[in-house]
């Protein structure tokens, strides 16, 4: 469960949550015009840092999204909210709009744009489920540019809802009869010792904890197949997993109500996750 803490940035200020204000002419309000970004925190430091960096400032340029902060002076000032609020696991959100103006759709020039950030608790390292989780297929009704850590997340909530409401943990969002991703994570399956996953692409969203979960995958001995699949494979893969900013790794043993590997973990994905929590703990100590 996350818990948002006291302290906020907002604009060039540390406020009391309660007291950090924006104006409703904000596009970000308006429009969804902004982008996003979660960075997991262990120890009181962040992590997947280099990772985090390089989605961010692709996702700002992608959207032509002004950032008047250099790498390390907005690393200092997420420290900053960090160390504010005696943060030690959970992760750091941050948000930047284009900024305030009248309701003009195209991209309005020259703003002061919108930061925001804040921290929140939650277990990182722990695995809550260890049991694994269950998903259900739903069509992907977003628009095409997923690779943009866009804040217009209607879509996303609304395959999420479907899950709830179907007492799943998450939704998978399936195109011409393939899976794309989770409805806020990456989608993964093993068969037969080798892992499967979408090639990058304006379809999905690059995550993070991708590029090294394929890396541990190989130290591990598996095979490694960039392509989509579907949920008949979901159906009968030996293990399926999701992953995801403060999720790490989570196995799914139930699809569509189908029990995956009899319903249980399988031998893969706690060795993946062992191997991402010493990766990010040794990063935090460093």
């Amino acid at each position: 469960m996350m818990r948002e803490k006291e302290f906020v940035f907002l604009n060039g200020e540390f406020l009391p949550k309660d007291e950090a204000k924006i104006s409703v002419f904000d596009r970000g309000f308006i429009f969804g015009d902004g982008i996003y970004e979660v960075v997991p925190v262990i120890f009181g430091k962040m992590v997947d840092k280099e990772e985090f960096w390089q989605r961010f400032t692709r996702s700002l340029e992608a959207i032509k999204l002004n950032f008047p902060y250099e790498k390390e002076e907005f690393e200092a000032i997420l420290n900053e909210l960090t160390a504010k609020n005696l943060l030690k696991e959970g992760g750091i959100y941050m948000q930047v709009t284009r900024g305030v103006a009248s309701r003009e759709f195209s991209f309005v020039k020259n703003l002061k744009p919108t930061i925001m950030a804040f921290v929140f608790e939650c277990n990182v390292l722990k695995n809550e489920f260890e049991e694994g989780v269950s998903v259900i297929s739903v069509p992907d009704l977003r628009w095409k540019r997923r690779d943009i850590k866009s804040i217009s997340l209607l879509a996303q909530c609304y395959a999420k809802e479907q899950a709830v409401l179907a007492g799943a943990f998450e939704a998978f969002m399936i195109e011409n009869g393939k899976v794309n991703e989770a409805s806020s994570a990456s989608a993964f399956i093993i068969k037969n010792k080798t892992l499967v996953t979408k090639p990058f692409s304006n379809a999905i969203l690059p995550g993070i904890r991708r590029q090294n979960i394929l890396k541990f995958a190989g130290e591990l001995g598996l095979k490694i197949e960039q392509r989509a699949f579907s949920m008949q494979e979901v159906y009968e893969a030996d293990e399926v997993f999701i992953s995801a900013a403060t999720l790490l790794l989570l196995s799914v043993v139930k699809a569509d109500d189908r029990l995956i590997n009899g319903g249980k973990v399988g031998e893969f994905v706690p060795k993946l996750r062992a191997k991402y929590v010493e990766k990010i703990t040794a990063e935090a100590q460093g």
